[in-house]
């Protein structure tokens, strides 16, 4: 069957909570419709992205072939605010384009060669189509049966094939690919990752992309006492990231100077979250020049010492930003299935110099005091050195 024989190609992408945002809903649709837009535009193609009626339809130029409809699909895939994305063909509006298309699909399935079971899931949002949804899918399902001998089964089956009737023209397609959910990246603003090269950082950007917020990444290098082996990993773990975002930008800080005076300090058990705090205020800094809202972090309860309750108060206190920390409630095994999913772990295990291990000491503070790490700031003069170290930032373009 030829691609003209059975219709366009075109992918649908099926809305998940953006169908509950009610009168602000078209704000978020049309955020997404350009965030799909700016992901395609890698493809040499002119594509025509519309929103309507639940969902996102991206229709494909003539001549487009199955490969490269394929791929699109698959890009699609990673662009949050959609839960299904389906390769679909737009046919005919009239019952037997429909049901010849439907038979096609069949016939290329790999279910149909073992005789998988099979149903129908028809859907008639115009009304005046001559066959009601049940008619429908009693028509293709029955021609479908007598071309393949395919056992029906409406709740278990292992191929379902979906008819959507829309005002100008059906869709007919089958099993999907599932989506990134959540809702479109920048509908909730800007935000600043502090990004190390370890499991949970990149974790927690991804997660407040599908909040809707787009990231940027700081990055801090213990440079000039440690190679730049870390600078090579965050940037290759921005890139792995990029594909959900797009347009994201990564920030180096050389952080090295500014660690060994806290550790002249002579405060060995405070020295983490003093440094923590340091960062938190360069990062604010840095925030307010890129006119990020927040800032992100990878920390999840208990999971290290400078983790605890206590400590994760002493950090609050030290920037007025809201700091945003997804991970808080999850465990390390929970973040290494995430990473996984999302392709981050290979490159978060990789070997590296991380600038924390610089300031690592016998003992550290579980219940570090706010006062005591204020007297640390002030010898450091740490709002002076915040600035000098936003100054010093480089930035690393993708």
């Amino acid at each position: 069957m030829t691609m003209s024989a059975l219709g366009e190609p075109c992918v649908l992408l099926k809305l998940g909570e953006l169908v509950l945002k009610g009168k602000n809903r078209e704000l978020f649709e049309r955020r997404l419709v350009a965030n799909i837009r700016a992901a395609l535009k890698e493809f040499e193609l002119k594509v025509d992205v519309r929103a309507r009626h639940g969902v996102i339809a991206i229709f494909l130029p003539e001549g487009t072939t199955v490969e490269q409809a394929d791929a699109v699909a698959q890009r699609v895939t990673d662009v949050p605010g959609t839960i299904w994305i389906h390769r679909a063909w737009r046919v005919a509006k009239d019952p037997d384009s429909v049901v010849k298309a439907a038979v096609e699909l069949v016939r290329d399935r790999p279910e149909t060669a073992r005789g998988a079971s099979f149903r129908v899931r028809s859907r008639r949002r115009d009304k005046r189509f001559p066959l009601t949804s049940a008619e429908l899918d009693r028509m293709v399902g029955g021609t479908i049966n007598d071309e393949f001998g395919l056992p029906v089964d409406l709740k278990n089956a292992e191929l379902s094939v979906y008819v959507e009737v829309d005002r100008d023209e059906v869709f007919v397609f089958t099993d999907g690919l599932p989506g990134q959910g959540g809702l479109p990246v920048g509908i909730s603003g800007r935000a600043l990752v502090l990004m190390s090269g370890g499991i949970d950082s990149p974790v927690a950007a991804y997660r407040m992309m599908r909040r809707g917020l787009h990231v940027d990444f700081l990055h801090f290098s213990g440079i000039p006492f440690t190679t730049s082996e870390s600078i090579y990993k965050a940037y290759a773990l921005v890139r792995k990231l990029d594909r959900f975002q797009g347009r994201s930008r990564l920030w180096v800080v050389p952080f090295g100077k500014a660690q060994q005076s806290i550790r002249t300090s002579g405060q060995d058990r405070l020295a983490v979250i003093a440094q923590r705090r340091l960062m938190l205020k360069t990062a604010e800094e840095v925030a307010h020049r890129i006119r990020a809202e927040a800032l992100i972090t990878g920390d999840a309860l208990g999971q290290v010492s400078s983790q605890t309750l206590a400590n994760i108060t002493a950090q609050d206190n030290a920037v007025e930003l809201p700091i945003l920390r997804p991970l808080v409630g999850w465990d390390k095994t929970e973040i290494m299935a995430e990473a996984r999913r999302i392709g981050t772990l290979e490159i978060s295990e990789l070997p590296d110099e991380d600038c924390c291990s610089l300031l690592a000491p016998k003992r550290a503070e579980t219940r570090a005091k706010i006062e005591d790490l204020k007297q640390i700031e002030k010898r450091l003069d740490a709002e002076e050195l915040c600035v000098q170290l936003a100054d010093s930032i480089q930035e690393y373009t993708l």
